[in-house]
C-alpha cells in the first residue's frame, strides 16, 4: 500500500520545525518522505491520496499504561480508594470473565484509542491471547503482558503460560504486537518471585511492566514489612538489570529517583488515574530533570474513565504546573513528546514510532484544526496539548494502513462492537449481584 498525504501541516517531532502546507509519502509501512511542497517526486503513484487541507500531521499517540478489557467496568465502582476498589469491586467482578469477554471488551478499548488518535499501547492483564487477537484485527500496534501475582495459587503456572505467550507473540501481527513480562506490584510479588521473572525476561529477550509506588499505603506496608522503599526493594530483586517500564510512581524518595535514572527505568505517569483514585502527585519534573523517560498513559477505563491520550497531555501539564505553583514547568511541548516519542522510548519502540521521519513505520495522525476551539491557530503544537479533543482525530494510519479516515473507522464494526460490550457488561453486573 502506497499512501500520499498532501497539503497538510506537519509536526514531525524530530527537532526541526513545523511544516506548513507539507506532504508525506508512504510506501509500505514506511514513511519514504516527510517536507514541504514538491517533497514527493512525480514518479511516486500512491494507492491512496489523502487531502490535508486544514489538517495537522502528528506522531500517533501512545498509551504507555493501561487494563484495556477493563472498559466494561467503566463507572461501575467509581469514587473509592485504590485498595477497597480493587478488593470490594474489581477483583470480584474480573474473576467472572471469559476469554470471549475480553476480546470484545480489548476491541472496544482499541476504538476508543483509534477514534481519539492513538495508535500504540501497552496492555497488562490476562487472557492475553485475546488481546492480541484484537490488536491483529484492528490493526493498531501493542506491547502485552499477562498480569502475574506472585503470591497466587497459579503464580508458577502463570510466568509459564507467559513464556509460551512470549514465544508465540513477540513481533507477531507483522511485527505489531510486542511481548513483556508482567509481574502486577512488589506488593503482590515477593521478591523471589521478581527474581524468577527477572531470569525470564533474560531468557526470552523482553522487558517487564509493573506497577510501582502507587499509593502512600503500598510505600508504608514496604517501609514495615522490607525495611525499604518499593523502588529499593525491586531493585534488590535484580530486577531493574532488564528493560523495565513502571507504572505510576507516585511516592518516591530523592534517592529512588536517582535508582530509577541509574538502571534507564522507563516510567508511565498515569495523572488522571492518580487524580481519580487520591493516589497522589508524581514527580514527573523532578523524574525528567534526572533524566527518566516519563511516558503517558490512562491506566484502565474503570480509573480515569476514558482512553483519550489527549486528556493525558492537558491533566499532566496542568497538574505538575499547580503542584509547583509554577506556569512554566512540563510545557506543551514537553507534554507532547511524552505522549509521542519519550512514549515510543517507554516502549523500547523508539527506532521504529513516535516521530514523522523518513524510514520510521507510518503510526501517523490527522487532527482536524477547523473547529472552533482550535481558533485562531497562533501555536498548535500548544492546541493540540492545551485546546484539543481526543475527539479531533480525524484519520489515523497504523503500520501504513489506515485504520480511520474522516472520522469512520474502518478496521472494526463500531455499532456491534458497542452492542456487544454492552450486552457483556449488563451480564457481569448481574452475576456479582
Amino acid at each position: 500500500m502506497s499512501i500520499l498525504i498532501r497539503d497538510v501541516d506537519i509536526l514531525p517531532l524530530d527537532g526541526s520545525p513545523l511544516v506548513r502546507g507539507g506532504e508525506i509519502a508512504i510506501e509500505g509501512n514506511r514513511i519514504t518522505v516527510v517536507g514541504g511542497t514538491g517533497s514527493v517526486t512525480d514518479d511516486f503513484k500512491p494507492e491512496i491520496v489523502i487531502d490535508g487541507q486544514g489538517l495537522l500531521a502528528s506522531p500517533g499517540l501512545i498509551n504507555c499504561h493501561t487494563h484495556a478489557a477493563m472498559t466494561l467496568f467503566r463507572g461501575y465502582a467509581d469514587d473509592l480508594p485504590l485498595m477497597k476498589w480493587l478488593n470490594n469491586k474489581i477483583w470480584p467482578i474480573e474473576d467472572k470473565l471469559t476469554e470471549e469477554d475480553i476480546y470484545w471488551a480489548t476491541m472496544l478499548a482499541c476504538l476508543e484509542m483509534i477514534k481519539s488518535g492513538t495508535t500504540a499501547f501497552a496492555d497488562m492483564y490476562f487472557h492475553m491471547d485475546q488481546v492480541a487477537r484484537a490488536v491483529s484485527e484492528t490493526g493498531m500496534r501493542a506491547s502485552l503482558c499477562r498480569g502475574l501475582i506472585g503470591v497466587a495459587p497459579n503464580a508458577d503456572e502463570a510466568l509459564e503460560w507467559s513464556f509460551g505467550f512470549a514465544r508465540e507473540f513477540h513481533e507477531s501481527a507483522e511485527g505489531r504486537i510486542t511481548v513483556m513480562l508482567g509481574p502486577h506490584a512488589p506488593y503482590t510479588c515477593p521478591p523471589d518471585y521478581l527474581r524468577l521473572v527477572k531470569d525470564a525476561a533474560v531468557e526470552l529477550g523482553v522487558g517487564v511492566h509493573i506497577h510501582l509506588a502507587e499509593t502512600r499505603s503500598e510505600v508504608t506496608q514496604t517501609a514495615e514489612g522490607q525495611g525499604c522503599t518499593p523502588v529499593q526493594l525491586v531493585e534488590r530483586t535484580g530486577l531493574f538489570e532488564v528493560p523495565v517500564l513502571a507504572a505510576h510512581c507516585v511516592h518516591l524518595t530523592d534517592e529512588d529517583i536517582a535508582v530509577l535514572a541509574r538502571y534507564a527505568v522507563r516510567v508511565a505517569h498515569n495523572p488522571q488515574s492518580n487524580m481519580k483514585l487520591g493516589s497522589g502527585v508524581a514527580p514527573v519534573v523532578k523524574l525528567l530533570e534526572a533524566g527518566v523517560m516519563v511516558g503517558l498513559g490512562t491506566d484502565g477505563a474503570a480509573s480515569n474513565n476514558d482512553l483519550d491520550m489527549v486528556e493525558e497531555m492537558r491533566s499532566a501539564s496542568f497538574l505538575q504546573k499547580v503542584t509547583y505553583e509554577d506556569p512554566t514547568v512540563l510545557p506543551s511541548d514537553q507534554a507532547l513528546a511524552m505522549a509521542t516519542l519519550y512514549g515510543a522510548t517507554a516502549l523500547g519502540l523508539q527506532d521504529e514510532v513516535g516521530t514523522l521521519e523518513v524510514g520510521k513505520k507510518a503510526d501517523i495522525v490527522l487532527w482536524d484544526l477547523q473547529k472552533p476551539h482550535l481558533c485562531p491557530l497562533h501555536d498548535v503544537s500548544a492546541h493540540l496539548v492545551y485546546s484539543a479533543r481526543g475527539s479531533d482525530a480525524r484519520t489515523v494510519i497504523v503500520d501504513g494502513k489506515v485504520l480511520m479516515r474522516d472520522y469512520e473507522v474502518l478496521s472494526l464494526d463500531e455499532e456491534a462492537v458497542m452492542a456487544e460490550a454492552e450486552r457483556r457488561a449488563r451480564r457481569l453486573i448481574a452475576e456479582v449481584g
